[in-house]
């Protein structure tokens, strides 16, 4: 089997992604090179995707989804939007179906270059998500930051993507509080078991809002497609929107937006946004170590 693979450094809203092609492979990428791989200023992500084989009739592949330290990670909507324009521009195929942790994300690349994912149906009971403890409304759970008398973050909607999120409330720009203070504290916090994402959603309109996500395994991101379709769909239900809206990503470079749309009829959260290409190159799947192809987007880099 030959040592290195081809993978292309891609960003969806700025959500940094590696799209790792596996196929024909029987082996993985190690939590090893993934680390060394985040460790490299080039080659610094939030999510590997890597694509293999598919083990399942009718699905197009499998993806094996990696942060940066090396964990597995059951869902990444930014990232999927990349594999899919990855493997568009190889095969010239607009639709396709694909088998993660998660489950079965079926997703379409649009003429003008958006894509949409099919992320699923959100789960709200607790001993799902998972929470520590029973709370019979999840819509709004005990937790807070600060002093007792005066929280800075209080009461967030809890919920599963496919991973868990705790979405808080915000009345400003959400750039603007101290997120990689509080970040660790609330993602390791033993109310989540298995850890969570932490999302500050300021809502803007009925069909408007803005975040910023401090992503688990990852830290601070750019973007995180999981986590605005749990604030889109926690607006929902907590009535402070609309079922569909759109979702200014605070820290993304250009504030670009996603629009989540929290089906009515089928309680499916389809997730619509961009995905960019920036280089391509060749990796060692078991060691991390990386070359750049020649000419690809900027200049040569050998690792």
């Amino acid at each position: 089997m030959a040592d290195r693979v081809e993978f292309a450094k891609m960003n969806g809203l700025g959500n940094k992604i590696l799209v790792v092609d596996m196929r024909g492979r029987t082996d993985r990428v190690t939590p090893e090179a993934a680390v060394a791989l985040a460790s490299d200023a080039e080659t610094a992500f939030d999510q590997i995707m890597a694509i293999h084989d598919p083990k399942r009739d009718g699905t197009d592949a499998y993806i094996d989804i990696l942060n940066c330290d090396g964990s597995k990670a059951q869902a990444c909507g930014n990232g999927t939007r990349c594999v899919v324009q990855a493997l568009a521009s190889e095969t010239g195929r607009k639709t396709f179906t694909f088998q993660t942790i998660a489950g079965i994300l079926n997703a379409v690349e649009h003429e003008d270059g958006t894509i949409s994912v099919d992320m699923g149906r959100p789960v709200f009971e607790w001993d799902r998500i998972p929470l520590s403890e029973e709370f019979h409304d999840t819509s709004r759970i005990e937790l807070q930051i600060g002093p007792i008398d005066a929280p800075i973050l209080h009461s967030p909607s809890a919920m599963s993507m496919g991973n868990p999120h705790a979405v808080f409330w915000v009345d400003r720009d959400p750039m603007t509080f101290d997120l990689e203070r509080f970040g660790p504290l609330l993602e390791n916090h033993p109310i989540f078991p298995e850890k969570a994402n932490i999302t500050l959603a300021q809502v803007t309109s009925k069909a408007t809002m803005v975040t910023r996500t401090w992503e688990r395994g990852a830290g601070l991101t750019l973007a995180c497609g999981s986590a605005a379709c749990a604030a889109g769909v926690s607006g929902a239900r907590t009535g402070r929107t609309d079922r569909k809206v759109t979702i200014t990503v605070a820290s993304s470079p250009n504030r670009g937006a996603l629009t989540i749309d929290w089906r009515e009829g089928d309680d499916k959260v389809v997730m619509t946004g961009p995905a960019e290409w920036e280089w391509s190159g060749t990796l060692d799947p078991v060691t991390g170590s990386w070359n750049r192809d020649p000419g690809s987007n900027a200049e040569a880099a050998t690792s």
